[in-house]
């Protein structure tokens, strides 16, 4: 990516060399993501500094690890974490996503550093963004590497301490990520899952294949009515919300939902609500307090969520099998962004293959 609002060229680089607490992977498949045409167009203003190899992890086999490195091994078929945390403050560290984003002055300096990322035939990254598959993925890499897509709910599930039999709510779930993270609350045990939005068949889509845990909810764009139907459809409390709701959502439609939570509740926000300019979330203050509901942020997910993860897949409990997977190769990266943000609906993927195995 030369500069944001132009095309994206297939340029060669010097091979990256791993130092002390890095790895290089040949990368095998990496997710495009829907919109990744509002990142490069800079609709979605991310302080992505220019030149810069994009792309947000994948699926890779090592080719060099640094001197530190004391279980990974050439040739080990791993998971590429994107989300890079710096080591010099264990309580308050500076963030950014290799190849994608990054968090204020310290998330800049650090992206500096880990400049480039996915969209290429061999990347560095830290070791411990560096995680064991099983020798199964190896079988389809470019399916394997969703699991990028599905640590984000994951971590905003963590987050909210979803429990075995709850009921859980996702906010725009008829969305990439929000049906990643219906996906996702059923394989950790959610009793039921609310999916309100206002895609009839994205939602019929959820219902068909996850059957009666799920309750779809058709939204009117009426906060107070939009409110009562999500109660009815669920039956009882609600005991978690998970907001995933993109930018160009109103805050009327998150707050709708955050507030069907019971008391004691609570509500993870990981959407884009309100980043594009508009109006703010705006939950009302007596009603947080005198229900005791528990709001929060959360950006990415922790570290140990990426095992979490692979254990979820490795293990069927979350089946990549329905995942309908359309595969480019570098040199059609610009039609695989387009086919990406035309193709953003539930469990579409749209995956680059750099070194195709």
């Amino acid at each position: 990516m030369t500069e944001f609002g132009a095309p994206l060229t297939v340029q060669e680089m010097p091979d990256p060399e791993a130092g002390g607490g890095e790895v290089v992977v040949e990368v095998l498949a990496a997710c495009v993501p829907p919109y990744a045409v509002e990142v490069f167009s800079g609709r979605r203003n991310y302080p992505l500094e220019t030149p810069v190899v994009p792309g947000p992890g994948g699926i890779g086999r090592v080719v060099r690890v640094g001197p530190d490195a004391t279980r990974l091994r050439v040739g080990d078929l791993v998971w590429c974490d994107c989300t890079v945390r710096s080591r010099d403050d264990a309580l308050t560290p500076d963030i950014t996503l290799q190849g994608w984003s990054s968090r204020g002055d310290g998330g800049a300096r650090l992206a500096r550093h880990l400049h480039d990322g996915a969209f290429a035939e061999l990347m560095r990254l830290p070791t411990e963004n560096v995680h064991l598959l099983p020798a199964a993925a190896a079988d389809n890499p470019a399916r394997w590497s969703s699991l990028g897509v599905y640590a984000i709910p994951y971590g905003g599930l963590l987050a909210g301490e979803l429990q075995a039999g709850e009921t859980l709510l996702v906010s725009g779930a008829t969305g990439n990520l929000g049906s990643a993270a219906v996906a996702v609350g059923l394989a950790m045990g959610a009793g039921r899952v609310i999916t309100p939005g206002r895609n009839r068949a994205a939602l019929d889509l959820l219902a068909d294949r996850f059957g009666a845990r799920v309750r779809p909810v058709e939204l009117t764009g009426d906060e107070g009515t939009d409110r009562a139907a999500i109660s009815a459809a669920a039956d009882g409390p609600i005991d978690l919300v998970l907001d995933l709701l993109p930018p160009a959502a109103p805050s009327s439609a998150a707050r709708a939902a955050a507030m069907t939570v019971r008391e004691r509740g609570r509500v993870v926000l990981m959407g884009g609500v309100g980043m594009l300019g508009g109006a703010d979330l705006a939950l009302p203050y007596p009603w947080i307090m005198r229900n005791s509901v528990t709001v929060r942020g959360q950006w990415m997910y922790p570290r140990p969520a990426n095992v979490g993860m692979i254990r979820l897949i490795a293990s069927r409990a979350l089946d990549l099998d329905p995942e309908r997977v359309r595969t480019f190769p570098l040199d059609a990266i610009n039609d695989a962004v387009d086919y990406a943000a035309a193709h953003g609906g539930p469990f579409d993927r749209t995956v680059l293959t750099p070194s195709a195995e």
